[in-house]
């Protein structure tokens, strides 16, 4: 089996809206009820096959309070992927992105893929970010666009398979072969960053 393809991921947001338990969810299957908040980053990864490709997730998990916001640029600014997650009970964690935004249109690499995640879409009854605000801002700047609960692990594993998806389709992955020489990634300053919007 050839290495995979080393992915470099990052996840921005605020405090409190999910970004650890979503990572838990995808390379453990679990759930926590006691995840401490982030202090500076954390990381974690998990290898996969999809398509007949080969990833190797590098996740990053950075801290949401605004002390640390600083310290992302060193996480994002050779990464393949950002996922920026507000909760979707919280206006203010939504309304939050937009910096995030523009940071990475900015200063981040021209060909990353970008996702958009309502995260807590299990609590129905307190949502008050709906389903077309974080449609239509994730299109605005042709991000993937998801709605997930890493608590009943609703949307967590389709997030990475769009992310799957437009890497492929992105940075031109080819279908696994018996070559041992695996790579890592570049980040291509030249590569446009449009892209579809998915959702979920």
């Amino acid at each position: 089996m050839s290495k995979p393809n080393i992915i470099k991921v990052v996840l921005l947001g605020s405090s409190g809206v999910g970004k650890s338990s979503i990572i838990f969810r995808y390379v453990t299957n679990g759930w926590d009820d006691n995840v401490q908040a982030t202090l500076g980053a954390a990381f974690m990864d998990k290898q996969v096959t999809y398509k007949n490709r080969n990833f190797k997730f590098q996740i990053w998990d950075t801290a949401g309070q605004e002390k640390y916001a600083p310290l992302a640029q060193m996480y994002y600014r050779d990464a393949n992927v950002a996922i920026m997650v507000y909760d979707v009970t919280s206006t203010d964690s939504f309304n939050n992105l937009r910096s995030w935004q523009n940071e990475l249109l900015e200063k981040g690499p021209k060909n990353m893929v970008i996702a958009v995640v309502g995260n807590k879409c299990d609590l129905v009854d307190q949502a008050v970010v709906s389903t077309d605000q974080g449609e239509s801002f994730a299109r605005s700047f042709g991000a993937i666009f998801m709605r997930t609960s890493a608590k009943e692990n609703m949307g967590v594993s389709e997030l990475f398979e769009q992310i799957c998806d437009e890497l492929i389709s992105k940075l031109n992955i080819a279908e696994s072969t018996n070559d041992p020489k695996g790579k890592k990634l570049k980040s291509n300053n030249n590569v446009d960053k449009s892209g579809k919007p998915c959702c979920g």
